[in-house]
């Protein structure tokens, strides 16, 4: 059966090429820095289900130090000019977008199709697992799709991926710390916590008050954890459930499907949602990192107003 091993080893193998390339680029003034941070990271996907909580730990500890102190650099790693680049899409048009539209076309198909295929009466794939198996697997297709037809070295995705993460840095990997930071919230129990202020403060029988300190509240704990499914179980655990379905008779559903809307608005505002916000600041090398969110501020602003007054108005009369 394939698992969600392969793709952990895939990636493994992957940061693992980062942090060598890194090691012997002499044109990087932090190349140590890279190597150790990239090496670090890929130890944890190649060995961390056998390193043991504390190892994981240290390493864990070693990526936030060196991305902290400023640890990270870029080099000047061969790549193809610009001129060059403007050819070759001038060479092959629209056909540049085939390997970019491979992984979700076989993502979804595999996903469609493959989750029912059985192997000597195991399943082929890990049924819990089988999307996110199927996007990894993808993106080698998509790889060597790319290389066959764009007549390309067959080391050149690994140089080009490794000079993208080099100029993202540190921002790359804040998605999978913010989500185990999601998990650990719910595991400690900050969602009861956060209901107890509440009830101090909030008036529980007043419905537009609960709401928006639900919405708002979803959008800020977003804000911090740069996540709205991490915020989630939190505001949920603590307002939604308790009291806006439980204590007020809301219907569920819409207060999930606008809680999150709520959690979304939050991030469109917030540096921690790096995929988002300030990875694209860094590839399209904006002169203002925080251009993104500027721009998008005042819609986030009206949206979160917007899904206040929607759930007021629909969670108690949906039934």
């Amino acid at each position: 059966m394939i698992g969600l091993d392969v793709v952990f080893t895939l990636a493994g193998l992957l940061f693992a090429a980062f942090a060598v390339l890194n090691l012997v680029d002499r044109t990087n003034p932090k190349r140590f820095g890279n190597a150790t941070f990239w090496g670090c990271y890929a130890a944890t996907l190649l060995f961390g289900s056998r390193l043991g909580n504390f190892v994981n730990g240290c390493l864990v500890v070693v990526l936030v130090i060196v991305g902290g102190v400023g640890g990270l650099g870029r080099g000047e790693p061969r790549t193809t000019s610009t001129e060059e680049r403007r050819a070759s899409a001038s060479r092959w048009g629209n056909r540049l977008f085939v390997p970019a539209l491979i992984p979700p076309a076989l993502t979804l198909l595999a996903a469609m199709l493959l989750k029912d295929v059985r192997l000597g009466g195991m399943p082929l794939f890990e049924p819990k697992n089988l999307s996110v198996i199927a996007l990894g697997l993808a993106a080698v297709v998509a790889a060597s799709v790319a290389l066959f037809l764009l007549r390309q070295p067959i080391g050149a995705p690994i140089r080009e991926a490794r000079r993208l993460m080099d100029m993202i840095g540190w921002a790359a990997i804040l998605p999978q710390l913010l989500a185990a930071l999601g998990v650990l919230f719910a595991d400690v129990g900050v969602g009861d916590r956060v209901a107890e202020i509440l009830s101090r403060v909030v008036p529980l029988d007043n419905a537009f008050a609960v709401v928006s300190v639900y919405t708002v509240g979803m959008a800020l704990f977003t804000v911090i954890m740069g996540n709205a499914f991490a915020a989630f179980p939190v505001m949920t655990a603590a307002v939604g459930l308790p009291i806006i379905v439980g204590r007020l008779g809301g219907d569920p559903a819409v207060m999930g499907a606008l809680g999150m809307l709520s959690g979304f608005s939050g991030t469109l505002m917030t540096p921690m949602a790096a995929n988002f916000n300030v990875v694209p600041a860094v590839l399209l090398e904006l002169p203002d990192k925080n251009g993104v969110i500027r721009a998008q501020l005042p819609t986030a602003l009206l949206l979160l107003v917007g899904n206040t007054f929607l759930m007021y108005f629909l969670v108690f009369h949906a039934r």
